[in-house]
């Protein structure tokens, strides 16, 4: 039976591949700052930690993993990366954490190792046309971010890719896109924009009115979770290396979104735009790369996925109320 590492267990990604790889039979260690929230771990072990600390890092890996995946950060939706106020916590934050990683897992000749980046890696240059967005894996460089998230993502790649050439890891890059579903952020701030429009269309009536940020013709990709667990799953089992994509070629407008939940949820939704932090114009995954290295990508309609997310999120929310 394989021993595997998951960093970030508590987190909604995490907690989520924390249960499709006990489904696969494995022993799995989950670490975090904290359990899930919203849901039990199935994790064989779960130990509560803080990986910037280079000694409970360490102990995590106490035995060489057959796997370990890397997706803890110090991370959230547009209102926590783009305000400017959380920029020198995120990039200390996620950094160390990496460096710590990778480090115990070097001491550990650990060979298989999958870091989760993002699509906030690519240049905002080509990210402006809210109807041709570019983000093609080769277009990151010359490298321009449109945040301090963006740049420290970046950085990590570069190190687990020097890690591989220098130490003979077998380390994975892939960059996510806008990953969602049932059991993540859905309120305080963290939360990303599917979560977000989920929760006020469901606190909302027949008729309300939602804010928006921005004019709600910003273009993104939304991903549901299962997906993104198939494509990080087989990413680490193959040979490719990455940096490569993970998200969905469904474009939508924010607005498009809106009218999509509102749709789910049987209402008549009005938006009100407003100002607020939104990131670039136009982001979405460019899947050629992984559909040449895995002969695979994702395929599942968004709407899927967001009648899943918004009837988690409509029970989340009225419990809340009560």
């Amino acid at each position: 039976m394989k021993n595997i590492l998951v960093c970030g267990a508590g987190g909604f990604i995490g907690g989520h591949l924390v249960k499709r790889l006990k489904n696969e039979g494995f022993w799995v260690r989950g670490v975090d700052l904290k359990f899930p929230e919203y849901d039990e771990t199935v994790a064989d072990d779960f130990m509560i930690g803080d990986l910037r600390d280079q000694g409970f890092c360490r102990a995590a890996f106490d035995t060489r993993f057959d796997e370990v995946y890397q997706l803890a950060a110090d991370m959230g939706g547009a209102g926590f990366i783009f305000t400017g106020e959380n920029d020198a916590d995120i990039m200390h934050n996620s950094a160390t954490i990496n460096l710590n990683v990778l480090d115990a897992c070097h001491k550990r000749n650990i060979r298989r190792v999958f870091y989760s980046s993002s699509a906030c890696a690519y240049p905002a240059y080509n990210q402006q046309d809210p109807a041709n967005p570019k983000c093609s894996e080769g277009s990151a460089y010359p490298a321009a971010p449109d945040s301090e998230y963006g740049w420290e993502k970046l950085f990590s790649e570069r190190l687990y890719l020097a890690y591989r050439r220098n130490h003979g890891l077998k380390t994975h890059v892939a960059r996510y896109h806008n990953i969602f579903g049932p059991h993540g952020a859905w309120t305080g701030g963290r939360e990303k924009a599917p979560a977000a429009i989920c929760r006020k269309v469901a606190l909302a009536r027949s008729g309300d009115t939602i804010d928006i940020w921005g004019d709600g013709q910003q273009t993104r990709s939304f991903l549901y979770v299962d997906e993104c667990l198939e494509g990080t799953i087989r990413l680490l089992r193959s040979d490719f290396t990455g940096p490569v994509n993970i998200g969905s070629e469904e474009m939508v407008t924010i607005n498009q979104l809106v009218d999509m939940i509102a749709e789910i949820a049987g209402k008549q939704i009005e938006k009100q735009h407003i100002d607020g932090p939104q990131g670039v114009r136009g982001r979405n995954s460019d899947n050629r790369l992984i559909r040449e290295k895995l002969d695979w990508a994702p395929s599942s309609r968004l709407r899927e996925g967001l009648e899943v997310t918004y009837a988690w999120i409509e029970r989340e929310a009225r419990r809340n109320a009560r």
